[in-house]
């Protein structure tokens, strides 16, 4: 079984290039952020016609969440992050898909930090934390994917002494996602690839993919039950360097 994430940057106006990889890589489970399209404007049938069922939670303009699934198999739980009634952005979905609770989740950029950007992005991530405790004591497969907007260490980050006061390479930010991932998680890419410079994400200016000055900010964190049956994980690189691609390459992981 093949789960992959990808933040597209725009559903629609990289519509071609979303479906050239959906047909190259097959993935059975998709999980997509940065849809920037209001719930009406969902590419639907596109999708449906290369046989995925969609769920997805739009917003005008800005962020935007979706989960995709080959197998039909998919049963929406939620597409709100518990915690603040209060938050409007559409930054989470949640579903279960062939037995496995799957999380998509958008954590906020956090920029300019410190500021209330960051301040969100640190709520946001308390009430990341708080539901994922919750998903742990279910004692079920459970995958949480998606755009976490972080590097975890600084392997993950080109030159990462020129991020030291950017949202997602702040301490702050780093230490919120070593209190998640110390509730039992396994950063499923990492398992598989400990010392290897891998990157998801890489800006538009100065060349930054063809230097591969890239960050690595899209994760796959995975229970017990889902870390039993990891046997690859990787990153479709060559996404990247397509013609109107995202500044995201998709990641994907296969298990048992």
């Amino acid at each position: 079984m093949k789960i992959a994430t990808y933040n597209v940057n725009g559903v629609n106006g990289r519509l071609p290039v979303l479906l050239r990889w959906l047909e190259e890589s097959a993935p059975d489970v998709v999980c997509l952020q940065e849809l920037k399209a209001p719930q009406e404007k969902f590419p639907e049938q596109a999708i449906r016609d290369l046989g995925y069922t969609p769920i997805w939670h739009g917003q005008k303009s800005w962020n935007g969440v979706a989960i995709l699934s080959k197998s039909g198999d998919i049963m929406e739980m939620t597409r709100v992050l518990p915690g603040d009634p209060e938050d409007t952005h559409s930054r989470y979905i949640e579903a279960k898909v062939d037995g496995i609770i799957v999380g998509c989740l958008y954590l906020p950029n956090g920029n300019p930090a410190p500021g209330p950007k960051f301040d969100y992005k640190l709520k946001w991530f308390e009430r990341l934390t708080l539901h994922a405790a919750e998903l742990w004591a279910l004692d079920i497969p459970v995958v949480l994917t998606g755009d976490y907007n972080v590097m975890p260490t600084e392997i993950d980050v080109y030159k990462p002494e020129r991020w030291v006061n950017d949202a997602l390479f702040r301490p702050e930010t780093r230490a919120a996602f070593q209190k998640l991932m110390s509730q039992g998680w396994t950063d499923a890419v990492r398992k598989l690839h400990p010392d290897e410079v891998i990157y998801t994400f890489w800006d538009y200016f100065r060349q930054a993919y063809e230097r591969n000055a890239g960050l690595r900010i899209d994760h796959f964190l995975l229970s017990p039950h889902i870390d039993k049956r990891l046997v690859n994980a990787g990153v479709d690189h060559h996404v990247r360097g397509w013609e109107k691609s995202s500044d995201h390459a998709p990641v994907w992981i296969e298990i048992k």
